[in-house]
């Protein structure tokens, strides 16, 4: 806790010595400002879940400590930077040590999606989101087999294809994914995402989201039959069916023969396009036999749960430089990772202050001996007056 260290008297004047850090603070972990660190972290943790305002008035009824709006906002996007910091730090590690990466499970699967939220102008920006996860042995479901997948973490960031492709190495990492046994990528098959895995994790099993499939099919369907004609309704059953248990070769053939039937330019076109080029990425049922999953419906949680059920409520707008640490926090709160990665953003906050008091000191040393050799500087200069000049005082 910065704290003022009392009077010291200099050359017979009295003058405030400042604020420093106590040694005891270190073992305390003391961080700046007047709340204790066990409030500082309930605060941010509670800003973390719901608005600034909300946070505050939890906060009050909880722990009986008034704090304002702003400070809830300023405490939390502070920590949250911070932890920004420190990820970004890692990844420039990483890429300059080129560690051996740890061992990662038998068998991880992972997913990238977008979602977009509102910023300050009236815009949408994409948030692009990577879901790690272990895959779990398959179970009987309503008599069909399901895989599912637990163990999700998640890494977030307002930033280009690129960028997050560089960023996200901090958590693929972490998890293991280099020397994972097997990962398989579940996506829906967009080409910054095949970029993304061909970067992270080359030898990858890729598998393109079932429901994303069936969307390109329904398409193809209502533009031959019609929109919600039953006709296109009981096609699409039928195709997704025989996707599912048989593969695509003969579903592919089926929406060939519809497309003859159809003018060049049908709109239809672009969607046969799409699933032709991702053939081998629908070999459903060689995947369901290898024990993979094929829906990509953890990233879709990640997109409503971890995104968009803090930064997309009502009215509200985020200036781009907050948006990052909200998602920083979001990604180590929603893995459950809080334990580990607090006392990480205390440390840095800590650092940070010290190096603002530094900066702070030298400043004003500087300014002080400015002052101090300015006027010496001033009467060395004068010249002496001239003797007929002189006159003694009456």
């Amino acid at each position: 806790m910065i704290k003022w260290c009392g009077w010291r008297v200099i050359m017979g004047s009295a003058r405030r010595a400042g604020r420093a850090f106590f040694p005891l603070d270190d073992e305390l972990a003391l961080l700046p400002g007047a709340l204790t660190p066990g409030l500082q972290e309930d605060l941010v943790r509670l800003g973390v879940w719901m608005p600034f305002g909300r946070a505050a008035q939890e906060l009050a009824h909880f722990r009986r400590t008034v704090v304002s709006r702003p400070t809830a906002e300023r405490l939390t996007e502070a920590a949250g930077a911070a932890y920004v910091g420190l990820q970004t730090a890692e990844v420039a590690r990483l890429e300059r040590e080129a560690p051996v990466a740890p061992v990662g499970p038998a068998r991880l699967f992972l997913s990238v999606d977008g979602a977009m939220v509102p910023v300050v102008g009236g815009e949408w920006a994409e948030v692009k989101t990577l879901v790690i996860g272990e895959v779990q042995p398959p179970v009987v479901e309503d008599g069909a087999l399901v895989v599912h997948t637990g163990q999700h973490s998640y890494f977030s960031r307002l930033a280009e294809a690129e960028t997050f492709q560089r960023l996200a190495l901090v958590e693929t990492h972490r998890r293991g994914v280099e020397r994972a046994g097997a990962v398989g990528a579940v996506t829906d098959g967009a080409e910054w995402i095949q970029k993304f895995i061909d970067h992270h994790c080359y030898q990858a099993t890729r598998i393109l989201d079932f429901p994303h499939a069936g969307e390109h099919l329904n398409a193809i369907g209502q533009a031959h039959w019609g929109v919600a004609s039953a006709e296109a309704q009981d096609w699409l059953g039928l195709q997704l069916h025989t996707l599912k248990h048989d593969g695509p070769a003969a579903v592919l053939a089926e929406v060939r023969r519809l497309l003859a039937l159809q003018p060049p330019e049908s709109a239809a076109a672009s969607d046969m396009a799409y699933l032709e080029k991702r053939a081998a990425q629908m070999q459903y049922p060689t995947f369901r036999a290898a024990g993979w999953p094929i829906g990509d419906g953890a990233v879709e949680s990640a997109n409503k749960l971890v995104v968009e059920a803090r930064l997309k409520g009502s009215g509200m707008h985020w200036a781009r430089p907050h948006v990052d640490p909200m998602l920083a926090l979001r990604n180590i709160v929603c893995s459950d990772r809080w334990e580990e990665a607090w006392p990480q953003i205390v440390s840095t906050l800590r650092q940070q202050a010290q190096q603002r008091g530094t900066e702070r000191r030298h400043q004003r040393r500087t300014a002080r001996n400015s002052a101090t050799i300015q006027p010496t500087a001033s009467v060395q200069s004068a010249a002496p007056l001239p003797p007929h000049s002189r006159r003694t005082p009456r």
